[in-house]
């Protein structure tokens, strides 16, 4: 084989040495995309720029045309590369520093707004945060060296014995658990960084110029509180100064929204380590903007045709062995119990649940679509250094919906799924999305289920319903769940950072496992196609966002608390209290603050609290029946009857308005 024939993708083929590299290839197909390439995909596989292409016939990845997909720094890919490769700079800049420093793992984070990667490691002695400056000083010096990254592949026992001279022992365990007959190993020459890794990464340091060291924290190995006691040194990177820049800034605001202080000073829940670490106590106050956010959802439900349920929290082992779960998610949920000789687990998702309504009875073609929703609690075995307030927890409620249809069907209910994961974002004040397409790639890492075709034919339907709508996407490769593909929803919340929130998912592989039929026309039985859906994803993380999203200062219609009635003296506690009533009759979320204080420090108690409206009444108020009205953020907007403000509050609420529209220009 002395030459190939290679193609940028839907590009004209052209022929290269087979001996060529990547980077090589790249350069005769498109010299500008060579310039920016950071890694490339090659018939599918992430490699690097070092690549030879001779190498393809031994991985059995030959198919011709050789097709060549530049990873550029501005794509999610090229963040990946970007942010790897620093944190192996960041280790080397470690190893530089403080011999002996054993290390941990290192990845790149994407979908964590508060951080770019991390990485783990045992030093010397305890590091401090007045450590990373220095750090990153000497990441900057072996940056400006022009230092090549270089991939390896050897036996495993040849990676066994290198990390153990090294006198690296978690990184011996990590090829011990991890590594086939043959692993990889990447090095920075000229630095003392090996580790084991399947990359890729830049072809040199020089390419990462807008990187920052963030925080320090304690860890553990792999977040197992068991294990060895670390250290967690996190960073960030971006392509360009200017993007790291604008993210600082980000980060400042971001500190000042942050959902866990922001939920101690409002009162809305808390996590208690006397109880679990992980597991949420919703509050009154966070429970009613719970109960708001579910009310109007269970609405829309009941509009789009869904049909409610309820199921356990427990089910027989066999039941997750049938599903798969047990075998691919194993890791991922509460160890089982015993009782009366048959074993018990925890649920981690809801589709073996509503797949057991789904077989109660018969179905005939005539009953599909069905949709069954619940709002399902399920429990998941996260390790404690991954938790994070709301947004990773160990207990949460998944407002779940499995869709299960005729093949004729699942186009048409795709598209409807998408309509109402973008209609509840707005709804929620989110009108920027962004649309992922989840595939199962060349990853060999996961325990895929099904076969080659179905994940063609899934794979390609999704990709169908959203360009048939004209909707720009992402589609990423490996990140697909293990029973089907995905569209993963994406919101921006007011500052730009992006959540993972919602999710359609095709499943082939369920109704096969648990041999689901339904009558067809012809009078036999045909398998049914059934589709996840979550439109909140986590009720939790949710919540956390919106937080966030509005810094604790929710639009009317979500705010637990909507109306403060101040009264200015104690004589006056009488009539606020009969505005209160009023307003309770009308539906309204109603505090009466009666408290010896004065006016001033009530004011100031409401605004803390981030209430949308305060109504302040004195003597002129009681005598005519009004009421002066303060919105939050406008301050003082005119005096009004106390019918007329109900109305205007009523109209807010039911429109679910984001923002306080008033007669007047509040």
């Amino acid at each position: 084989m002395s030459e190939l024939n290679v193609q940028l993708k839907g590009g004209e083929a052209a022929q290269v040495p087979a001996s060529a590299s990547v980077a090589e290839a790249l350069k005769q197909l498109d010299r500008d995309a060579a310039k920016q390439a950071l890694a490339a995909r090659v018939n599918g596989s992430e490699v690097d720029l070092a690549f030879k292409l001779d190498r393809l016939e031994a991985n059995g990845n030959t198919v011709e045309p050789v097709e060549i997909v530049p990873v550029l720094p501005g794509t999610r890919e090229g963040l990946e590369v970007l942010r790897h490769s620093t944190a192996h700079l960041l280790a080397a800049a470690v190893l530089d520093l403080f011999p002996g420093t054993k290390l941990g793992i290192g990845p790149a984070l994407l979908d964590d707004p508060r951080y770019g990667y991390f990485y783990d490691l045992i030093a010397p002695r305890q590091l401090t945060d007045e450590d990373l400056p220095a750090i990153e000083k000497r990441m900057r010096e072996i940056a400006k060296r022009n230092m090549p990254y270089r991939r390896e592949e050897i036996a495993k026992s040849e990676a066994m014995r290198l990390f153990s001279e090294r006198d690296e022992p978690l990184k011996c365990k990590l090829v011990d658990d991890k590594g086939g007959e043959t692993v990889s190993v990447y090095y920075i020459d000229g630095s003392p960084f090996i580790d084991f890794c399947l990359g890729p990464h830049v072809p040199n340091t020089n390419r990462l110029k807008a990187f920052k060291l963030l925080s320090l924290s304690g860890a553990y190995w792999m977040g197992d509180a068991t294990q060895a006691q670390m250290q967690r040194i996190y960073g960030t990177a971006f392509a360009t100064a200017e993007e790291l820049d604008a993210w600082v800034k980000q980060r400042e605001e971001a500190e000042r929204r942050d959902h866990r202080r922001i939920g101690r000073e409002l009162d809305l829940f808390s996590i208690q380590d006397a109880y679990g670490q992980g597991l949420i106590f919703w509050h009154p106050k966070g429970a009613m903007i719970r109960k708001a956010m579910e009310d109007y959802l269970y609405a829309e439900l009941q509009r789009r045709g869904y049909l409610l349920v309820y199921t356990p929290h427990i089910a027989k082992r066999e039941l997750w062995r049938v599903s798969g779960h047990d075998q691919s998610y194993g890791d991922s949920m509460f160890a089982p119990t015993t009782l009366e000789d048959t074993e018990f687990r925890l649920k981690p998702m809801n589709c073996p649940f509503h797949i057991g309504i789904y077989k109660s009875q018969q179905r005939s073609y005539r009953d599909l679509p069905l949709r069954y929703a619940e709002m399902g609690t399920v429990y998941r075995a996260e390790l404690s250094g991954t938790l994070h307030g709301l947004m990773r927890v160990r207990g949460f409620t998944v407002d779940d919906a499995h869709l299960f249809c005729t093949p004729d069907q699942i186009r048409k209910e795709i598209d409807d799924c998408v309509d109402f994961v973008v209609d509840v974002f707005k709804a929620f004040g989110f009108d920027k999305v962004r649309f992922e397409l989840s595939v199962k790639g060349s990853d060999t890492g996961k325990n895929w289920l099904g076969s080659e075709d179905q994940w063609a034919d899934a794979e390609g339907a999704l990709a169908e319903s959203l360009d048939s709508r004209g909707v720009a996407y992402e589609r990423i490769e490996g990140e697909a769940a293990f029973y089907g593909p995905k569209i993963d929803f994406k919101v921006e919340d007011a500052i730009g950072r992006l959540w993972q929130l919602g999710t359609v998912q095709w499943d082939f592989n369920l109704p096969e496992r648990f041999e689901l039929e339904f009558v067809g026309e012809d009078n036999k039985p045909h398998r049914p196609v059934m589709v996840h859906r979550a439109l909140f994803g986590s009720v939790e993380r949710f919540f956390g966002v919106l937080i966030e999203h509005y810094a604790g200062a929710f639009p009317l219609w979500l705010a637990p608390v909507q109306v403060a009635v101040l009264p200015i003296t104690d004589r006056i506690n009488g009539y606020a209290e009969s505005v209160g009533e009023a307003l309770r009759a009308a539906g309204l979320r109603v505090e009466v603050n009666t408290r010896g204080e004065k006016i001033g420090a009530k004011i100031r108690d409401a605004q803390m609290q981030k209430v949308p409206f305060m109504l302040v009444c004195g003597d002129r108020e009681a005598e005519s029946n009004m009421v002066a009205v303060r919105e939050r953020t406008k301050g003082d907007i005119g005096v009004m009857s106390v019918e007329d403000f109900t109305g205007m509050a009523r109209g807010l609420v039911e429109s679910r308005a984001l923002v306080n529209v008033t007669e007047s220009g509040a």
